[in-house]
């Protein structure tokens, strides 16, 4: 970190570098790469060598085989003792060691040498790939600078508390999730959110950790520790969503554990039946047809790149700022039939601004917006907040006409609004059922905005109206939606009639049910799943806090921008980073490519063996070319898997 504290705009620096990630062996990649130079140039000596002195050329042949194969045949051998046999270990050991058998000493060292230098390509290209999606998870910092005693000390990012100071300089990652209090800058927030665009921050915005500063210092009001930041629990996320297998990887392991012994026992078939069944065969080619095909069904392409195709394909998405929570998500996305939309702070952008204020029963302007205030105090409904922006703007909190005291009660009733306590009256903000509820006499007219009705001790107090607009990218989600042979497009919504039909105008007529409470809306995803019958899944889309048991029940629940809440992560399958509903067909594409490049790599994969096992078995097939075969393959379908990152 650097020491040197720059004023705001006086310094920047280049992100691109802050970001980059290089790509070393490790020790052990090292180690091997090693041992198979040394491997397979005695191996090659060996071979060179025959001519001149057979002696020398099998020891060096014999030295290769044992530095390129001892951790196969240890391997193989730790496998059969556990009574595991069947594996790719098994199927080189006994391919390897027949080759011997049989005389055929160079193409034993080399199908041994050609497979670990494939394994080692492989185990490269693996691990590359890896790398580059945890470099998109490097999000969390390590160290943090805080403000002790008047200085500023740099201390583990563990030990920062709620409430403390704490500064970020150019280039540095934001080691907390808080408030800025102090500075301006912009901050990088790609690899938390995919937005390419700088967003600038300055006193008053909420940063989380893992956005990099760009250019000038912040000093930021902590509001989270590190283990509960928006950085742990995307790392978290990411790291549970990889436990999380789709069917074609379930398929794939079950796969092979029927596969290799049945490959085995077909070997064994080849190399005995036709030398005893049918005159003048030779056993010595028919089992050198049968060790060929052993090497030829390792089925270590498809067992590798199918995992790595959606760890991939988890990556990806994460690069786009959309977090999944599993491989078997992706397999449901990918087969999206109807996706349903919650509308506030979904196709809404949430930010209610007071449109009229119509008080009732000699109630004054202030006095009814100081009541919506106090009753929802402990609300974060976006109505409720817009009340208290508006009237905090308007007035100043010091102007509230009621103070609540040590008997004050606060309830929030979801679905309906929020109840208070106060001196011994009851105060009530919220829609026209609640005031049913409370049995509260008023006059309800159907209206184009979203209400809050207020009643004091009884009395209806009047109404407060409010707005909010269509996000811009609404209406081109949709579409994009529709051309990717989603049937089925439907709003739920809490509000009332007139709000909830003028958005689904703006969104160009889509169906929308509206006056639902969240046990509605749950019936109504049921009647939809209902109807699905199986044919496609059911998306739905909310805000991961109101919507949680919807979220919960649909095919798959996507939580929009809600990595900071507790019920987007738990309930939702995919939680965005950004509000922009543009993210959700860019979601199903990338599913849907995911898929395909597993089908094509299961198809591939497969192919190639039965084709090459049948070549093997009439002996148009070598062990070398099988190897080489079996090396291609795997590479090929890993580098395959790897175009789900992009």
């Amino acid at each position: 970190m650097k020491d040197a504290c720059c004023s705001s705009g006086a310094c920047s620096v280049d992100i691109s570098k802050v970001q980059a990630v290089k790509f070393h062996l490790s020790p052990e990649q090292r180690k091997e790469l090693v041992l198979l130079i040394v491997a397979f140039v005695l191996g090659f000596a060996g071979i060179i060598l025959w001519e001149f002195s057979s002696v020398v050329a099998i020891i060096c042949l014999a030295a290769a085989y044992i530095l390129a194969g001892y951790e196969v045949l240890r391997g193989a051998v730790r496998n059969i003792m556990q009574f595991k046999p069947f594996d790719e270990l098994f199927l080189m050991s006994v391919a390897s060691l027949g080759a011997f058998a049989i005389g055929a000493m160079e193409e034993a060292v080399g199908v041994m040498v050609l497979y670990r230098v494939g394994e080692f390509l492989q185990d490269v290209a693996v691990t590359k790939s890896r790398q580059s999606i945890k470099a998109l998870l490097s999000l969390k910092t390590d160290t943090a600078r805080v403000m002790k005693n008047g200085q500023w000390e740099e201390i583990e990012s563990a030990s920062v508390q709620i409430g403390d100071l704490v500064q970020v300089r150019p280039g540095e990652r934001v080691p907390v999730d808080g408030e800025v209090v102090e500075g301006t800058a912009s901050l990088d927030t790609a690899s938390m959110t995919g937005e390419s665009l700088p967003r600038p921050a300055q006193a008053g915005t909420e940063v989380l950790s893992g956005f990099i500063v760009m250019d000038g210092v912040l000093v930021i009001r902590t509001l989270r520790l590190a283990k509960d930041s928006a950085a742990s629990r995307i790392i978290w996320l990411v790291e549970e969503a990889t436990k999380n297998k789709a069917k074609p990887e379930r398929f794939i392991h079950r796969f092979a554990r029927w596969y290799t012994p049945a490959v085995v026992f077909l070997a064994l078939a080849v190399a005995l039946i036709p030398p005893l069944l049918v005159p003048g065969q030779h056993f010595s080619l028919w089992m050198y047809r049968a060790l060929t095909m052993l090497v030829i069904s390792c089925p270590c392409a498809f067992v590798l790149s199918i995992p790595l195709s959606y760890f991939a394909g988890l990556g990806g998405a994460a690069r786009k700022g959309i977090l999944v929570k599993g491989a078997a998500v992706l397999d449901t996305l990918a087969k999206a039939r109807s996706v349903v939309f919650d509308k506030t702070g979904t196709l809404t952008d949430a930010a209610f601004t007071v449109k009229h204020i119509q008080p009732a029963n000699g109630f004054t302007a202030e006095e009814l917006l100081s009541h919506a205030v106090l009753a929802g105090s402990a609300s974060n409904h976006p109505l409720s907040v817009a009340v208290q922006r508006f009237y905090a703007s308007q007035y100043g909190k010091a102007h509230q006409s009621v103070q609540p005291d040590e008997s004050s009660s606060f309830t929030e009733i979801p679905g309906h609004g929020s109840v208070a306590t106060v001196q011994g009256r009851e105060i009530i903000a919220g829609n026209d059922r609640l005031l049913h509820l409370k049995k509260i006499p008023h006059r309800c007219e159907d209206m184009e905005e979203s209400v809050i009705h207020v009643a004091v001790a009884g009395t209806y107090a009047g109404k407060i109206m409010l707005g909010d607009r269509v996000k811009a990218d609404a209406q081109e989600a949709l579409r994009d939606l529709k051309k990717l042979g989603v049937q089925d497009i439907a709003v739920l919504t809490g509000d009332n009639e007139g709000p909830a039909m003028r958005t689904a105008r703006e969104l160009g007529g889509i169906p929308v049910h509206h006056g639902l409470l969240p046990q509605d809306k749950l019936a109504k995803v049921e009647s939809m799943l209902n109807e699905i019958n199986g044919r496609g899944s059911l998306v739905y889309v909310g805000d991961g806090i109101n919507d949680a048991p919807v979220l919960a029940r649909s095919d798959a629940g996507i939580a929009m921008g809600g990595i900071g809440t507790d019920a987007a992560i738990e309930n939702a399958d995919v939680v965005l980073m950004t509000d922009e509903v543009r993210r959700i067909p860019q979601l199903i594409i990338h599913a849907k490519k995911t898929q395909r490049i597993v089908t094509q790599n299961i198809v591939f994969a497969l192919g190639f063996k039965l084709a090459f096992l049948v070549l093997g078995a009439l002996g148009f097939a070598s062990m070398w070319e099988a190897v080489i075969a079996d090396v291609g393959v795997a590479l090929l379908a890993v580098v395959n898997a790897s175009r789900a990152l992009r």
